[in-house]
């Protein structure tokens, strides 16, 4: 059958609109903020840990997971394994590494997009002349 290739559908976990956690989140399976985050938000494993930040919500620090699904903000740098959806109202302030974007229009990126190449990070060479 076809891979999902936005990730499991299953949200585990839920930090409400209002709520803010300070610290930071390790997350199994499915987490959803719809609130605040001052702190890393960290999937255990990084084959199968889908975040979804939705549109009110914030994110201030690091964050890795094999999924993302974004429509709110992010300040800080960003490592997806597998797929990363930006949608209209995503704003990222830092660098994104991925292996797979999408990104619709409205989505503000302020920081370097880095793909990644497998499992490795894929580094531009530089030419002689430049050096």
């Amino acid at each position: 059958m076809f891979k999902n290739k936005k990730g499991s559908q299953r949200i585990d976990s839920l930090i409400g609109n209002g709520t803010t956690v300070t610290g930071d989140v390790q997350f199994v399976g499915g987490l959803r903020v719809d609130g605040n985050v001052v702190g890393n938000v960290i999937a255990a494993d990084e084959k199968n840990g889908t975040l979804v930040v939705s549109e009110k919500a914030q994110v201030r620090g690091k964050v890795s997971c094999s999924h993302l699904i974004l429509n709110g903000e992010i300040n800080g740098p960003i490592t997806v394994s597998q797929y990363v959806e930006l949608q209209p109202k995503a704003r990222v302030a830092g660098d994104l590494t991925y292996k797979t974007l999408e990104m619709h229009p409205g989505a503000v990126i302020e920081g370097r997009l880095i793909p990644l190449a497998g499992a490795r990070l894929v580094t531009p060479e530089v030419p002689a002349e430049e050096v």
